[in-house]
């Protein structure tokens, strides 16, 4: 019976979010039962795509990403899909009522990773992170409010910007793979060769200004998704924290992480911040 291949499917997810991501996994957890599983649909629909444009290089990308749309598009018009990924995230899609046009616009900007490598002004930049970043926020907006569209239309843009944020924080973080192995370079105006402490600067603080948008947002969520987004907005802040203080040349030529006694410190610290409601 389908119920049991619907199973089946969920857990495909949750095992994609909890191998690929130990950060969003642990955050997710923190989410309350009733939505963590389709958090846990979006990100693995999310992953896939990701990681055809991102890995599969001894493949041929493009067709296979031409077949995972063709899937998508299967999932999402006839409500099931062989694909255990896609399955579940159609069950999400329909859920919650997903505006197509989220979906399309993440499938935009993951084919411009098969052949785009610069993006030289501030509109192109601006509309790749809306594609990559935003409008998985806003998918997740949708899950967490459970489909109240009033208060989706009033924390969308905080949404958003709590998008831009994690994914400026990742484009900064991963600045070596992204140029050295993929040959991308995302942040406009910007010479990676000869990054500076000035550029570095003014990178970060663009971030910072999407963090202070995104955290008016997290203060309105619901209870069931409040602290689970609070804890990946506290994990990227320290994050931030890290590769501020980390001089630009070294940022070229590593990867800056977050230990794991420091993600606990971070969890037990931040559970504690909301238990005593100084979350507001």
């Amino acid at each position: 019976m389908k119920e049991l291949f619907d199973i089946v499917s969920r857990k495909c997810s949750e095992k994609v979010t909890t191998t690929y991501s130990t950060s969003f996994s642990s955050a997710t957890k923190m989410l309350s039962p009733t939505i963590r599983q389709d958090i846990y649909n979006i990100y693995g629909f999310v992953r896939f795509a990701d990681e055809i444009v991102d890995t599969f290089h001894q493949y041929d990308k493009s067709a296979l990403f031409n077949r995972f749309e063709k899937d998508l598009e299967y999932a999402l018009t006839e409500k099931i899909s062989l694909n255990p990924i896609l399955n579940s995230f159609q069950e999400t899609v329909h859920k919650y009522n997903i505006e197509r046009g989220l979906i399309a616009s993440f499938m935009k900007s993951m084919r411009l990773d098969l052949s785009k490598t610069d993006y030289l002004t501030e509109q192109e930049y601006k509309e790749y992170i809306y594609g990559s970043a935003d409008v998985v926020g806003l998918m997740c907006l949708h899950v967490f409010l459970k489909g109240d569209t009033e208060k989706y239309n009033e924390l969308k843009d905080s949404a958003m910007a709590l998008g831009s944020a994690f994914q400026k924080v990742n484009f900064l973080r991963d600045l070596k793979a992204d140029f050295e192995g993929l040959s991308r370079t995302y942040f406009p105006n910007t010479n990676l060769e000869a990054l500076d402490e000035t550029s570095k600067q003014h990178i970060i603080a663009d971030i910072e200004k999407d963090f202070q948008r995104g955290y008016q947002g997290i203060l309105k969520l619901p209870a069931e998704a409040k602290f689970g987004v609070f804890m990946a907005y506290r994990y990227y802040r320290r994050l931030l924290k890290k590769l501020h203080k980390t001089p630009a040349l070294e940022i070229k030529n590593t990867r800056i992480r977050v230990p794991g006694y420091e993600k606990f410190g971070l969890l037990t610290r931040s559970y504690v911040k909301f238990q005593l409601k100084l979350v507001r």
